[in-house]
């Protein structure tokens, strides 16, 4: 029999839309009900003469045995914009008192409540139920239908939500690696974490406990700098090298909430293959986050998209982010490249120091297209016309932040 590990990765290979089931509980009064729902993706069609659907769903489930009970249940098919509802409708919005808040619903010939803002919905009376393992096949009669809108479906795929049309995400968040180099002092890091960015410091700051991050090259040093106050760890790592994952591996061991881990020349020739086999072992080790690193310059708009379409969905629920060269002038474009793969994570530096996509340019992009950031804008823009005014680091005016090489590699 096929190893139950297998048989799951394998369906998760499977696209499929993704519906929110709504069925009728008993009330609290006599003869009143109540509504229940839920997010499933096991759905689909059997017949169209007589219209005939199907739902599978575990038996272990409280909607199962409201279904098997009242007899009825409704599908709403979600839209690509309605991620937000699956989630809470899958139980992953914490302190939901009520799944149905904030959306309209109707309700047809059963009763069942439909969501009015659904791509469409189907209201259905059971016809059969059939044991199918841990699950039970319920057959539906389609009693009525509505389609609401034209729009593009949200997708379910290795254990994912997406859509067939790019989307942007909702949030994004910044990270500078550039400044301690910049010899500006802890005073203008200082502002830069009050204005929404992470920022890599050369030496723990007893004032700055939230938002700073710092290289490291073993655990020890990694335990004195997060006992010392430093938020996140940053350990680079060489993925094209078995002895770099593994002491990275052992490294992040007991403190991988805490680990950044950097995967160096992410997009130079020939490293896909093994990139994408690094990614899936960060990402069984639950690290914070997994930085695909261009600090020579070799991504390209197209290789982004390649790599991003490669390691995204297989890095879930650990985020990716990304730190792009902006040496060609096309560090911009790169960005919107990965925003549209799903990335909402990236490394800037005030000014463009060290030839990174600069932090004011690419909070102005996400301006432009309505994605939003924590960072404080009037702040990034005082602060990038003060560091303007400074050497760039290519000639350091201050001991300049140690060079931590791969874990595993020579020198």
């Amino acid at each position: 029999m096929v190893d139950p590990m297998v048989f799951r990765d394998v369906l998760a290979q499977w696209p499929s839309g993704v519906t929110i089931v709504t069925t009728l509980a008993p009330g609290l009064e006599e003869a009143a009900v109540s509504w229940h729902g839920m997010t499933a993706s096991s759905f689909s069609s059997v017949s169209l003469s007589p219209p005939l659907v199907s739902i599978c769903l575990d038996r272990k489930l409280y909607s199962h045995d409201l279904i098997s009970t009242s007899g009825v249940f409704g599908i709403s098919v979600l839209a690509k914009d309605q991620a937000e509802v699956a989630r809470r409708f899958a139980g992953m919005v914490p302190d939901c008192d009520d799944r149905f808040a904030g959306e309209t619903w109707s309700t047809s010939t059963t009763g069942v409540p439909l969501l009015d803002s659904a791509l469409g919905w189907l209201d259905c009376r059971v016809l059969h139920a059939y044991e199918g393992g841990d699950h039970t096949i319920f057959v539906g009669e389609v009693l009525a239908g509505h389609t609401a809108r034209k729009s593009a479906p949200l997708l379910f795929h290795s254990r994912g939500w997406g859509q067939f049309a790019d989307v942007m995400p909702d949030v994004v968040t910044l990270a500078d690696t550039s400044l301690a180099d910049a010899g500006t002092g802890p005073g203008v890091a200082g502002e830069l974490v009050r204005a929404g960015v992470r920022v890599r410091v050369a030496a723990p700051d007893p004032q700055l406990r939230i938002g700073t991050s710092m290289l490291v090259s073993d655990r020890a040093q990694a335990d004195q700098v997060l006992a010392a106050g430093v938020e996140v760890v940053e350990v680079v790592v060489d993925p094209a090298d078995e002895a770099s994952v593994g002491r990275a591996l052992a490294l992040v061991d007991g403190i991988a909430d805490r680990c950044s881990v950097r995967l160096a020349d992410a997009f130079g020739p020939d490293r896909t293959e093994p990139v994408t086999a690094a990614v899936a072992v960060f990402r069984k080790a639950r690290v914070l986050e997994i930085c695909l690193q261009d600090a020579a310059g070799a991504a390209t708009p197209l290789s982004v998209r390649h790599l991003l379409q490669e390691v995204a969905a297989l890095a879930r629920p650990v985020p990716i982010r990304l730190g792009l060269h902006d040496r060609d002038r096309l560090g911009l474009v790169k960005a919107i490249t990965a925003l549209k793969s799903g990335v909402s994570h990236f490394e800037t530096s005030l000014t463009g120091r060290g030839d990174e996509v600069s932090t004011e340019d690419l909070v102005c992009l996400l301006q432009e297209v309505d994605v939003a950031t924590p960072v404080d804008v009037s702040a990034i823009g005082d602060l990038s016309r003060r560091l303007g005014t400074l050497p760039d680091p290519g000639t350091p005016v201050a001991a300049p932040l140690m060079h931590v090489q791969p874990l595993g590699a020579a020198g």
